[in-house]
């Protein structure tokens, strides 16, 4: 691997992580697109990640809870179900060949692009109860998260961050700080269950290393711009190239005519344009809201 190659993954490690210590989520979702338009098989590209990704959360983890961004709490409940759907599905994508696992894991993560780009084109949903959740909701969570996570090579914080600000009873930035610190774990049982299956030989050292030093650059800074960086715009741009990638891998797997993908890149940039503009308008109703003063208290007539 060239010199060259392992300084553009290492920025792809330190964006990836930017945006995943910002929003939560995508770190696996960014770097496994990118490593599979780059030609890695995908059980591969998940182990590479997942192994770098000890190293991210864990400084991602410990920013977050230098900033005050961490409910221990939800950690400790979401972690274990996390780590074992992660396990099971590091252990499903090491068991089916290169050709099938392609698409399957380019659709799971175009998915979730897709989910990006309409969930950042809405308002986000403020905080309504300080009550944690409860562990019945977060177990099947943490569950289909790692399970997800570990299949596509990423997904963890698509799953787990959405479900816990739709929840309504955590601040976003502890949402944020809590997700990115329980998936440690979650990496490091996607590791093992990889590591079982493929053997050492199915992480691919140089692209571990230059993913994890790009991301233990990002995790400080990641921790402290989830205070400022507007997830309307952050969210949406970043769904927009997991969707573009991620549609030329199925395309160039389902032998797509090349007449017609010109046509698909063209409605994705389209729906891209139109999930950004929506996201900064949502982006100006919620600040709006913000700023409007409170209406005046009635005035109580004193009946004597």
């Amino acid at each position: 691997m060239t010199v060259r190659k392992l300084i553009v993954l290492a920025l792809v490690g330190l964006l990836a992580q930017l945006v995943d210590g910002a929003l939560g989520m995508a770190y696996g979702v960014t770097s496994s697109s990118l490593l599979l338009v780059a030609g890695l098989a995908p059980a591969s590209a998940s182990a590479s990640v997942h192994l770098a990704e000890l190293g991210t959360t864990l400084a991602a983890g410990a920013a977050h809870w230098r900033f005050g961004n961490v409910d221990w709490s939800v950690v400790r409940r979401i972690a274990l179900p996390g780590a074992i759907g992660a396990f099971a599905g590091a252990t499903f994508l090491s068991s089916i060949s290169t050709e099938a696992a392609a698409p399957w894991m380019s659709g799971i993560l175009l998915a979730l692009g897709i989910y990006l780009l309409v969930r950042f084109a809405r308002p986000l949903r403020p905080r309504t109860s300080n009550r944690s959740p409860r562990t019945a909701f977060l177990a099947p969570v943490g569950l289909v998260g790692g399970f997800v996570d570990a299949t596509g090579g990423g997904g963890w914080g698509p799953v787990a961050t959405p479900s816990l600000l739709v929840s309504g009873r955590m601040e976003p930035r502890k949402v944020v700080g809590s997700v990115d610190t329980a998936e440690f774990m979650v990496a490091g049982a996607a590791s093992v269950g990889f590591l079982i299956g493929l053997g050492s030989e199915g992480f691919v050292l140089p692209t571990v290393a230059a993913l994890l030093i790009g991301g233990l650059i990002a995790a400080p800074i990641a921790a402290y711009l989830v205070r400022i960086v507007p997830a309307q715009l952050l969210g949406a741009a970043v769904g927009g190239v997991i969707v573009l990638t991620n549609a030329r891998t199925i395309m160039k797997a389902a032998d797509v005519a090349s007449g017609i993908r010109p046509i698909v890149y063209a409605f994705v940039v389209a729906a891209w344009a139109l999930a950004i503009t929506l996201s900064v308008r949502a982006l100006r109703r919620t600040r709006r809201a913000a700023a409007a003063p409170a209406p005046a208290p009635v005035p109580v007539l004193d009946p004597a």
